[in-house]
């Protein structure tokens, strides 16, 4: 049946926009490493417009503890800086007037416990969506068959709605696995 096929496309795509957003949000946890991602959503005053970090300047990594932000201007570079200390990341940026370092300090242990904590809490969150994205796809097969669907196409239907479900939260499973373990190497 059609309906169902569309039921089952629905679900797969909420379900990989679950897996994108935790993708997202991982990338965003600090893994002791510089990494321009780490300042992906900084939004800088530019004119008067609140605007993305990455469209006022370019991002480097020169080594594996500083981010280098080079200002496509120079009468930016104040509200950057600016931004960047009000973003509670936790950095200290150091203007030189062309540019901005930010040194990124060693994670303590502490610390790593704490991300790998934020890590596993941003993966939950996932799994409550790929979840819900399997509820709701059941929900709607299941008024097919209120309205006169077979009940082994309905049953079909719900075991290939599970199928995928254990497929995104087992690379769920192994997002946070390899998270973790970026988080736990020194």
């Amino acid at each position: 049946m059609e309906e169902i096929e569309i039921y089952l496309e629905t679900a797969k795509e909420m379900m990989e926009k679950a897996m994108s957003r935790c993708k997202t949000e991982l990338s965003k946890v600090r893994a002791g490493k510089a990494m321009p991602s780490m300042l992906d959503g900084l939004m800088v005053d530019y004119y008067g417009a609140a605007t993305p970090l990455n469209q006022v300047a370019s991002l480097s990594t020169p080594d594996a503890r500083t981010i280098f932000i080079k200002p496509w201007e120079k009468s930016t570079i104040q509200e950057i800086e600016k931004a960047i200390i009000n973003s509670n990341l936790g950095f200290n940026p150091q203007n030189d007037g062309e540019s901005i370092l930010i040194n990124v300090p060693q994670l303590t242990e502490e610390r790593r416990i704490q991300l790998v904590k934020q890590s596993k809490g941003v993966t939950e969150d996932a799994k409550v969506s790929v979840r819900n994205a399997r509820k709701e796809a059941n929900d709607e097969l299941r008024k097919l068959l209120k309205d006169g669907a077979s009940e082994d196409m309905i049953k079909s239907a719900e075991g290939d709605v599970q199928v995928l479900t254990d497929q995104h939260v087992k690379q769920l499973d192994e997002l946070l696995e390899l998270k973790e373990k970026d988080i736990m190497t020194v």
